[in-house]
């Protein structure tokens, strides 16, 4: 039985040559050789590594000088009076300061370094670097008004703005009464100027001016020189635009004539013991001619206008008034070739008793016209 099984297989394990070496890992020796020794930079080197900390120095210091503007750019950006100029709300009489605003034609030397306040017109406005001259005008009077960059008191927001102001927009303006480097020439008031320190528009001019006031002001012999370069307004582009022609000096002028004669006349006349009356000017009937009336549709019926007071004044003397006097409207139906026509026109009346000799009226007539004459030229 023994015999028979089958052979057993034996695992053998092959033993290593003997000449065969071990691997060994040798560990690192450090190099103990001396390091090298520095090189001493050359002058050229030298040379260069001062011009290079020359430059880093200037870089430096104009970064620094730019970081410096930039801060004083944004400090100046920061507007500081901006409460003192820009246009006003609509005036709805919520407040009432009882502040006092001065008229141009009073100023006086007196008034230099004096504050005041006062409300005008912008005729023109000439803006320059940093300031912008005004020329500000009240009815027939007119100042130069200085707007000037200050610490503290006016911007430089505010100089550019004041530049913008639209021609003939009303203003309310704050400042110091000060003497002109030299006489203004254009302005009425010549010797004394306003350095503004608040003005606030308080209306404006929507659209374009039709014409400019400097040209609907010129006389008219302006216009015939030979090198005259100027635009002439015509008379109906005046009449298109009454309102503002008549703020020239020229109307200006007429109507505070007109208004001068008629109080002169007035105060003679009251003075010598006149009554000033009021007679109607719809009458039921022409007072004087039929033919030059003005027939007028009144309710159902009609009525005239009054050619004259006449009738009314004989009436007030047959009343015992003695003597009277009217200033009124005076309409005449008259046709005309000429622009000078009776059409309407403002009558001067009087009518008096006569004590003895109609010579009283032509001496109370030469009386009343030497006191007007008198009466305008002062």
């Amino acid at each position: 039985m023994a015999d028979n099984a089958p052979p057993k297989h034996e695992e053998t394990v092959s033993a290593a040559p003997a000449n065969a070496t071990t691997p060994t890992i040798e560990p690192a020796v450090e190099s103990t050789s001396a390091q090298p020794e520095e090189k001493v930079p050359s002058k050229n080197e030298l040379k260069r590594l001062a011009k290079q900390a020359e430059k880093d120095k200037k870089a430096a210091e104009k970064a620094a000088k730019q970081a410096e503007l930039k801060a004083a750019q944004a400090a100046a950006d920061v507007d500081f009076a901006s409460q003192n100029y820009g246009a006003l709300p609509l005036n709805q009489s919520q407040e009432r300061t009882g502040r006092e605003r001065i008229q141009i034609a009073n100023l006086t030397d007196a008034d230099i370094g004096k504050t005041i306040l006062f409300r005008a017109r912008v005729q023109t406005s000439r803006p320059q670097s940093k300031m912008v001259f005004l020329h500000l005008r009240q009815r027939l009077d007119s100042i130069q008004a200085l707007v000037l960059q200050q610490a503290e008191l006016v911007s430089k927001q505010m100089v550019k703005w004041a530049g913008t102001i639209v021609d003939e927009s009303i203003v309310l303006v704050e400042g110091v009464c000060q003497t002109p480097v030299e006489p203004i020439k254009s302005t009425t008031v010549s010797n004394i100027e306003i350095l503004v320190r608040k003005i606030h528009v308080i209306a404006t001019v929507d659209g374009r001016l039709p014409f400019s006031f400097d040209d609907a002001s010129r006389p008219e012999e302006a216009y015939e020189k030979e090198d005259a370069q100027f635009n002439k307004v015509l008379l109906d582009t005046r009449l298109n635009n009454r309102v503002f022609d008549l703020r020239t000096p020229t109307n200006q002028a007429i109507f505070t004539i007109q208004a001068a004669v008629t109080r002169l006349f007035r105060e003679y006349l009251e003075s010598q013991g006149f009554t000033d009356i009021h007679s109607p000017k719809l009458q039921g009937a022409a007072t004087e001619s039929g033919a030059s009336v003005f027939k007028v549709s009144y309710f159902k019926g009609e009525a005239f206008l009054a050619q004259s007071p006449q009738l009314a004044k004989q009436m007030a003397i047959a009343a015992d008034f003695e003597r009277v006097y009217e200033i009124g409207p005076v309409f005449r139906a008259e046709n005309s070739f000429t622009h000078r026509h009776m059409t309407e026109f403002t009558g001067l009346d009087l009518e008096m008793v006569i004590e003895e000799h109609y010579h009283e009226v032509v001496d109370v007539l030469d009386s009343m016209l030497l006191n007007i004459f008198k009466g305008l030229q002062t």
